[in-house]
C-alpha cells in the first residue's frame, strides 16, 4: 500500500524475507519528498521494541507513537530513505531468529538501493528497546563469518548485512546481567521468571550464561563497529540505564565513536510525568542530529 506524506512517499508491506514456517516479514520504505543533495540517499533500517514478543514496525512504542513527534516522518524529511521492518517475535522463534531477520532487511535494502536510489555506503541501523538491542548487533556482528546471509532458498548471498552507524534507544546490551542492574522499582527484571529475556533466549539468562552472552550486544564491542549513538533514560524501569552505560564504555575502551546521552528523570519510552513530550523531542532531535553528521560528513 502506497500513500503519500508531508516527508514524502510510503510503501507499506514490502515482503523482505520469508522464513520456512513462519508467515512473511514485511517493511514500510519511507522515501524523503525532496532529497537534501543530489545523487543516491543515505538510508535507516529501523527496528520496532516490544521486548521481542509484542510490537510492529513503524512503531516508536505506544507511549512516543501517542506524542505526534514522529521521529521515522522527520527522519524521511531530513533526507533519509527510511525502512521499518518485522523480524520474527520470540513467540514463533528464539534467538538468534531476530538477528537474522534484522540483517535480512540491510541486504534487502542494499540489494535493492539502485531500485530506491540509496547509497549502499551510507546504510545506517536504529531501533528502540528490543529493536535498540538488534540495531547494536546488527552494527557490531556486520560482516562477521558465522553470520554469513542465505536468502529464502537457502543458497548463501554475498550482499553486506553491515552499517555504517548505529543508534539505540535504552537498548538491552548484557542480558546476563541486566537483572542484577535493576533499578529499585523495576517493573520488570531479566532474571524474573518468563522474562522478556528468558522468552527471547528460551531459558533464564542465569541458567543458560552461553546464550545469554551471544545474544548480548557487549560481547561483540571489541569488534571494528562504526560510529554509536546511544540513549537512555536514567529512571528507566524496564530496561536499566546500566545497560547503555555498559555498552558505550566497552565502545570506548575497543576505540569505538560512541556518543551516550542520559536524559535525567526519564522512564522508559521517554515517559516524564504529566505525558511531558520533552524526553522523546530531546532523544529524537539527538538521533536525527547523529544521522545526519553520520551521511552528511564534509
Amino acid at each position: 500500500m502506497e500513500s503519500t506524506t508531508t516527508a514524502g512517499r510510503v510503501v507499506k508491506g514490502i515482503e523482505f524475507a520469508h522464513r520456512e514456517g513462519s508467515a512473511p516479514l514485511l517493511l514500510d520504505l519511507y522515501t524523503p519528498a525532496a532529497p537534501k543533495q543530489s545523487g543516491a540517499m543515505p538510508a535507516v533500517v529501523h527496528y520496532h521494541g516490544g521486548g521481542w514478543r509484542t510490537g510492529g514496525r513503524s512503531s516508536l512504542g505506544p507511549h512516543v507513537d501517542t506524542l505526534g513527534l514522529s521521529p521515522i516522518e522527520r527522519l524521511a524529511d531530513a533526507g533519509f530513505v527510511v525502512a521499518s521492518a518485522d523480524y520474527r517475535l520470540s513467540s514463533v522463534a528464539t534467538f538468534p531468529a531476530q538477528l537474522v531477520d534484522a540483517k535480512a532487511a540491510v541486504r534487502w535494502l542494499r540489494a535493492h538501493a539502485a531500485e530506491y536510489n540509496v547509497d549502499p555506503d551510507r546504510i545506517y541501523a536504529w531501533g528502540d528497546s528490543a529493536g535498540g538491542h538488534l540495531a547494536c548487533l546488527v552494527g557490531l556482528t556486520g560482516g562477521s563469518p558465522e553470520w554469513l546471509g542465505r536468502d529464502d532458498s537457502g543458497k548463501p548471498t554475498d550482499v553486506s548485512d553491515a552499517v555504517a552507524a548505529v543508534a539505540a534507544w535504552y537498548p538491552p546490551t548484557d542480558l546476563l546481567h541486566m537483572g542484577q542492574q535493576a533499578l529499585p522499582g523495576a517493573v520488570a527484571s531479566a532474571d524474573d521468571p518468563g522474562s522478556r529475556e528468558a522468552l527471547l533466549l528460551g531459558a533464564q539468562p542465569a541458567e543458560a550464561p552461553d546464550k545469554a552472552v551471544a545474544a548480548s550486544p557487549v560481547t561483540y564491542a571489541g569488534n571494528h563497529a562504526p560510529p554509536f549513538f546511544l540513549a537512555h533514560g536514567t529512571a528507566d524501569r524496564f530496561v536499566p540505564p546500566a545497560q547503555s552505560a555498559t555498552l558505550a564504555a566497552a565502545l570506548e575502551a575497543a576505540g569505538t565513536d560512541v556518543e551516550l546521552l542520559l536524559i535525567e528523570g526519564a522512564d522508559h519510552m521517554w515517559q516524564l510525568p504529566g505525558q511531558d513530550p520533552a524526553a522523546a523531542a530531546k532523544a529524537a532531535g539527538a538521533t536525527i542530529d547523529f544521522f545526519r553528521r553520520q551521511a552528511y560528513q564534509p
